[in-house]
């Protein structure tokens, strides 16, 4: 039975920390799905079509490193259910700070309790992506910083696009 993992966010945008926990969880599945959030409660900055552009992007490098485990696909409804049918045995989450903990705590026992056959695994930021969060990446985009440290350079492009600057 193939060791299939299921990593969702609305990557809005994708940044080094999201790279980093897909480069970790890849290395140890048989296949990781990058899932990315259609039904999210807020108004995301980039379109779906344009978050997947983004993902498929800066995940290229890192599927060739990974011998092509990493897929990237769009999801819709409970993330649980989409899980089951991918046949996916455990959901990915990453955790920058203390203060992620209860909140995906919860999420892991409400999932636990709709699905008890698909387990969530914590992955801890690592020390230099622990701060990244899509939200901060916006705001300093958005106020004319400088985010390099924190996407790549294809993402920062089309952040200095949406913010109509160089």
């Amino acid at each position: 039975m193939r060791n299939i993992w299921v990593y969702p966010g609305t990557f809005d945008p994708i940044t080094k920390g999201h790279l980093n926990i897909i480069d970790r969880s890849a290395k140890l599945v048989d296949e990781l799905i990058v899932s990315v959030a259609i039904d999210i409660p807020k108004t995301p900055l980039f379109s779906l079509e344009q978050r997947m552009e983004m993902l498929e992007h800066d995940v290229a490098q890192l599927n060739k490193d990974n011998s092509g485990k990493i897929k990237i696909e769009a999801f819709s409804g409970l993330l649980i259910d989409f899980a089951k049918k991918k046949k996916a045995s455990v959901i990915v989450r990453g955790l920058r700070a203390v203060s992620d903990f209860e909140y995906e705590f919860q999420l892991a026992t409400t999932n636990m309790s709709l699905a008890r056959e698909i387990d969530t695994i914590l992955l801890p930021a690592t020390e230099g992506s622990h701060f990244i969060s899509s939200s901060m990446v916006k705001e300093v985009a958005r106020l004319g910083g400088d985010v390099t440290k924190f996407v790549s350079p294809f993402v920062k492009s089309k952040l200095s696009k949406h913010f109509g600057y160089s």
